[in-house]
């Protein structure tokens, strides 16, 4: 069973086509897009885990080795540990180590992103029971984690050639979280793991942004609940976010490019509100991306939209 939206699922192969057309892709941008990704995303994984340092200065502690004054040093060693695991994960996949995603890389991941902020239990299974503040959900007995971990393997064997990469990453990042496998950093090993599925498959690395936190709690909730398929358009729209980026930054100025501009611009020309564009972001049925808390599209989008509209409308009739 797919959970992945079709429309969804047909935007991101155009785009994942688009990037594809343009290889061999400058290598010089291309590490510079990477660096930028990196930075993005150990920002934000650990600022959704409640960490103070701000974008900049996650930058500055990485790069520059800066201690930010009025910072606690948790902080700063989570960064750095984050920054990483993620070198770790990029490292098996550009020098195509033999590597395979297992309970060992899991917990490897997990023994670097909390090596100096919990030494003790840094890729170790809990156990005893937690509770996941500001959650209903009620993670597994700690006893039947080695099973569940063990299935979880087994599982992804069997799918990760039977599903699209963006819905096989949603579906095993969410696994891991519902698991609760560590006492603490589930969410961020669990997100790494998300990317070593996608960068494994060409893709992108992907961000969950801090702005987005609620959301990703919600659709998260929402998977307890056995509705995957909120999650599943959450981790695709992401997907999406970072195909936009490069496309926006790789395609040649001699290349045609769709400008993104903002809702409330788009607006002016053509039938819709902003509000209700703002909706079909949401819903993932308009093709948009984030950038800080504001959605873009461009003006191609909305009419490939509104024709996609007509015609399902002509079947429909």
């Amino acid at each position: 069973m797919s959970y992945l939206e079709e429309r969804i699922k047909k935007r991101i192969i155009r785009k994942k086509e688009q990037l594809n057309k343009l290889r061999p892709l400058p290598s010089s941008a291309v590490k510079k897009l990477r660096e930028q990704f990196k930075i993005e995303m150990t920002y934000n994984s650990n600022a959704i885990e409640g960490n103070t340092l701000t974008l900049k200065e996650t930058f500055l502690v990485i790069n520059e080795g800066i201690t930010v004054k009025g910072k606690p040093l948790k902080d700063h060693l989570e960064t750095k540990n984050h920054y990483e695991a993620l070198e770790y994960l990029l490292d098996l996949i550009e020098n195509k180590k033999n590597y395979t995603i297992s309970e060992q890389l899991i917990r490897n991941l997990h023994q670097i992103v909390m090596k100096e902020t919990d030494e003790q239990w840094a890729g170790k299974y809990r156990n005893r029971g937690v509770a996941i503040v500001g959650s209903d959900h009620k993670p597994p007995n700690a006893l039947n984690i080695p099973d569940l971990m063990h299935k979880l393997i087994i599982w992804w064997k069997d799918k990760q050639n039977k599903l699209h990469p963006a819905e096989l990453a949603a579906l095993l990042h969410y696994k891991i979280v519902n698991i609760h496998p560590f006492f603490d950093g589930n969410g961020r090993t669990a997100r790494l793991i998300m990317n070593l599925v996608l960068v494994q498959a060409s893709y992108p690395l992907v961000t969950i942004l801090k702005n987005d936190r609620k959301k990703y709690y919600r659709v998260l909730s929402q998977a307890d609940k056995n509705d995957l398929t909120p999650l599943i358009r959450f981790v695709a729209q992401a997907v999406e976010r970072s195909l936009d980026i490069y496309l926006k930054t790789l395609t040649p100025t001699s290349k045609r490019k769709e400008k993104f501009i903002p809702l409330s611009e788009a607006a002016k020309d053509c039938p819709y509100s902003a509000k209700y564009l703002n909706l079909l972001a949401r819903q993932g049925k308009l093709e948009v991306h984030k950038e800080n808390r504001n959605w873009l599209t461009t003006k191609k989008a909305i009419e490939r939209y509104i024709k996609n509209r007509k015609r399902q409308k002509k079947i429909n009739d």
